[in-house]
């Protein structure tokens, strides 16, 4: 690959001196827009915005974008061939898929992109036989909705989920429209379930069906591996447990124990995987251990550039080491920056003393100033940001330049930085006002809930209060049996509905009090407590 910085040079010319696999796919206006052409499922689009002056830098950024896509689809390739199970990649090839519509970058996207394209054919071709099998499932629940046939249909509908869940892999939205049908196709069956129990009086029944769900929710549960919203679902279905009653003897029995063993099972697993988090704790703290020793045998060295790039695969190591115990990791930390500093700094007074390096830095810095200033316009914060904050390790890593440019260069630089950072900090204060009207608006709503809430009650106790009234003044009659079924039914059910409603109330106003202390202390970004 030709390149040159020759000023009086346009684009045009300068990108015929170039050359790299793919050329074909892009063009380059002396207005700076580099643009790719419309392959493949790619539009045609601009992908940089250049100027003689930065035209390397670009390029050579957009080339190494392309090599580090072209890695990522080779390192899937290799797991694509090796696995049996096509479909255990499908996640991983959509977001790759993604990635490359999306990447701007130089190279023979349209190839990667062919690539991931096939394997995305044959995960449709594959996963449209699980989708037919989900969909006879679903069919078939939604076939029970009208049964009259309790126990066997009860038994069916335990069979579909069984054979849901062996099933294969299907994309989530279709996944989730069938399962929903098969949802409310249950709901529906258990509903009539429920109401032919209650209109034969079958109270017991009633308990034993409750249970029988609470049982076949604990057992679905089992093999969570979302532990902490896993918990929290077995404390609830203990609670509607508690809250269900009595039922048959000898049944109840034996759903408690498929309940306890659901909930035994889930949380068994839960102890050993946080035995196994703390073994690998214990593994990835010895890892760490081992780098800071292999940095502070290293910071005597006068080796620079062997040892520079050392310790850079030290560090990338220490980043991919994984948690540890954080006071431990803390002290090895603070040893490796002690064993860092000291080679850092004496490899800085080494070159400090070198008066040939003075020009080449400045050139370096010439370099870095360009690319800052290139960004301080961008609007992309979080990616801007990084690459601002790497242009100043870059710039603190590259030493001193010739005195008579140092103030004009770092001023010029810092100016950059100043302006990106000073649009950034007007972009958050928008937001942050933003997210305070939002705040109060999310607590006004809460406090008119709690308000209802209270007026619900009170109409639902006065209601009440009326049919305990009309017991008390029921006439002899041969409809006073009936009638005075009627109104205990309906005092009962008024009483339900106060215990449903005074935990809601009583969950709000927590949930309320915890959002008021939240904006107190200050911490109610993205705050999702109070209901909607």
């Amino acid at each position: 690959m030709a390149m040159t910085n020759e000023a009086n040079k346009t684009l045009t010319e300068w990108w015929e001196t170039i050359s790299f696999d793919g050329k074909e796919l892009f063009t380059v206006s002396d207005t700076g827009e580099l643009r790719q052409h419309a392959v493949a499922n790619l539009p045609e689009r601009i992908i940089a915005q250049i100027t003689i002056q930065d035209a390397d830098a670009v390029l050579q950024t957009l080339l190494d974008k392309y090599k580090e896509a072209s890695a990522k689809v080779l390192e899937l390739e290799t797991d694509w061939v090796q696995a049996e199970d096509k479909l255990k990649l499908a996640i991983r090839v959509e977001k790759l898929k993604e990635h490359l519509q999306q990447l701007n970058a130089l190279g023979s996207i349209d190839q990667l992109l062919s690539t991931v394209n096939n394997w995305t054919h044959t995960i449709d071709r594959l996963t449209e036989d699980n989708y037919i099998i989900k969909l006879r499932l679903t069919e078939t629940a939604e076939s029970l909705i009208d049964s009259n046939t309790w126990k066997e249909t009860t038994q069916a509908f335990k069979d579909i989920t069984e054979k849901w869940k062996q099933s294969g892999y299907l994309d989530r939205k279709r996944n989730d429209a069938l399962w929903a049908r098969i949802e409310i196709a249950k709901n529906t069956f258990f509903e009539r379930k429920r109401t032919h129990h209650l209109e034969n009086e079958k109270d017991l029944l009633q308990n034993l069906d409750l249970k029988m769900e609470l049982a076949e929710k604990a057992e679905m549960f089992a093999h969570s591996e979302k532990w902490k919203e896993t918990t929290e679902v077995f404390k609830q279905l203990m609670e509607q447990w508690k809250a269900i009653g009595h039922t048959i003897p000898e049944k109840n029995e034996e759903l408690w124990k498929r309940f306890i063993a659901a909930k035994n099972i889930f949380f068994d697993r839960k102890k050993d995987h946080t035995r196994h988090i703390h073994h690998e704790m214990e593994a990835n703290l010895a890892a760490k251990t081992t780098l800071v020793e292999k940095t502070e045998a290293l910071q005597d060295s006068t080796d620079w550039v062997a040892t520079t790039q050392a310790l850079a695969d030290i560090m990338e190591e220490w980043k991919n080491s994984g948690r540890a115990e954080a006071e431990k990791a803390d002290e090895l930390w603070n040893r490796m920056k002690v064993a860092r500093d000291h080679f850092f700094n004496a490899k800085h007074k080494h070159f400090e003393s070198i008066k040939e390096n003075l020009q080449a830095n400045y050139n370096k810095k010439k370099e870095l100033l360009g690319r800052a200033e290139a960004l301080q316009n961008s609007n992309h914060w979080h990616d801007a940001t990084e690459e601002i904050n790497r242009l100043m390790e870059e710039w603190k890593a590259i030493g001193p330049v010739p005195r008579e440019h140092s103030n004009i260069i770092w001023e010029a630089f810092l100016a950059a930085r100043k302006t990106f950072f000073k649009r950034k900090d007007e972009n958050r204060e928008r937001r942050k006002d933003h997210a305070e009207r939002k705040k109060h608006a999310h607590l006004h709503n809460a406090q008119d809930l709690v308000r209802k809430l209270q007026t619900e009650i009170r109409e639902e106790e006065e209601r009440i209060e009326d049919f305990k009234n009309g017991l008390q003044n029921i006439s002899p009659g041969h409809k006073e049996k009936e009638l005075r079924a009627h109104l205990e039914t309906l005092i009962a059910e008024g009483e339900e509905k106060i215990k449903y409603k005074r935990r809601k109330l009583e969950q709000t106003e927590k949930e309320l009090l915890e959002f008021k202390t939240k904006i107190k202390s200050g911490n109610t970004e993205n705050d999702s407590t109070l209901p909607a």
